[in-house]
């Protein structure tokens, strides 16, 4: 069971960016959101990122180098949106699914590294 945990959080971070990447793109929610914390202008980029991510964390297990670098990428993505859910004071609730998905993304990055934590 051990062994499958990281294939499970890289399924499960993958699919959930690629739903949040696609209602980035077609949620009104999302939409309203991105005004609220004042980044309305990045929201296609954004979204885009996220999609990317996502499915390069699903292609990582063809080539793992997508998984370091979809990992990377999506932890830093996080990071900055943990960051402006603070600066917004979006309070402990809304910001921490910001923050778990930050220790996932670096679980598997780090995992798919090989460094021991």
């Amino acid at each position: 069971m051990k062994a499958l945990i990281p294939e499970i959080l890289e399924i499960f971070s993958a699919f959930s960016f690629v739903f949040y990447g696609i209602m980035s793109f077609t949620s009104n929610i999302m939409k309203s959101e991105f005004n609220r914390w004042g980044i309305s202008k990045f929201r296609i980029i954004v979204g885009s990122a996220q999609l990317t991510g996502g499915f390069g964390l699903l292609l990582g297990f063809y080539f793992p180098v997508m998984t370091i670098l979809s990992s990377l990428g999506l932890t830093v993505l996080m990071l900055l949106g943990f960051i402006l859910r603070l600066i917004v004071k979006d309070g402990i609730v809304k910001s921490s699914p910001a923050f778990i998905y930050i220790i996932i993304n670096l679980f598997i990055l780090l995992n798919n590294l090989n460094i021991d934590f």
